[in-house]
């Protein structure tokens, strides 16, 4: 079994008043993933994920389209040392 591994993603472009949130919470949920989203006040979406790697690697993927109002121009991401409670939860504004 591979180890869990943890994603900080910067979602940027067309991204925040598009439901991007409520459709990175789903696919997250769904896809049985840890973490957070939360909008931040620069107007990207920024996500922390948790789980196994190809999993992972999947969601960060589908979030390059994110939901059908959203024009994701970029998804940044790097490894993160901190391991998120388990669940996905929406974060306040920072």
């Amino acid at each position: 079994m591979s180890e869990a591994v943890t994603r900080r993603l910067s979602i940027t472009g067309r991204v925040q008043g598009v439901g991007y949130r409520d459709w990175c919470l789903r696919t997250a949920r769904a896809a049985g993933l840890n973490g957070w989203v939360r909008n931040r006040a620069d107007g990207s979406v920024e996500a922390l994920v948790h789980g196994p790697p190809a999993i992972v690697e999947v969601f960060v993927a589908a979030c390059q389209a994110g939901p059908p109002l959203a024009r994701v121009t970029a998804v940044d991401t790097v490894p993160a040392p901190e391991t998120p409670e388990p669940g996905f939860r929406q974060l306040p504004t920072l």
